[in-house]
């Protein structure tokens, strides 16, 4: 039997286990990717194992907060726990959106432990061109 060992992934498990699981209060951080695609940009937060009941998504001006919580699974009497590496407790992120951005129209999705966000790109914040007008003619201004 092969063993990796990930020294990183050791100290990030042992702080987590000091600071003990999220709360309202003090949430735990939630990976995420951000990107744009076409005209959108989207958000992916990872939340395996989170019910999609237990998210909770605000905009309230620019500030996009994402909050959600992952409670233990319920184990009969007869069950002892061997080894428990998965965080529980309530994750969090906040970004700040650009204003460039339609936050009227955010999209949620779901899917197989990941929350994906599309933002679509505000109208005035897309390239356009510039017409130029024919005047009618050189005015010069004496003084």
């Amino acid at each position: 039997m092969l063993m990796r060992t990930d020294p990183f992934r050791e100290l990030d498990r042992l702080a987590q286990q000091m600071m003990g699981p999220g709360t309202w209060s003090r949430p735990s951080a939630m990976a995420m990717d951000a990107y744009r695609e076409g005209e959108e940009y989207v958000v992916a937060f990872d939340l395996p194992g989170v019910s999609p009941e237990a998210i909770d998504i605000d905009v309230e001006r620019n500030m996009l907060t994402v909050k959600a919580e992952r409670r233990p699974v319920a184990k009969g009497d007869d069950v002892q726990m061997e080894l428990s590496e998965r965080p529980l407790g309530v994750f969090s992120r906040q970004i700040v959106l650009a204003d460039t951005l339609d936050t009227e129209h955010i999209t949620a999705d779901y899917d197989a432990g990941v929350l994906t966000l599309r933002i679509p790109i505000a109208e005035r914040a897309k390239p356009r061109k510039i017409s130029i007008g024919v005047g009618s003619g050189r005015k010069e201004i004496s003084g």
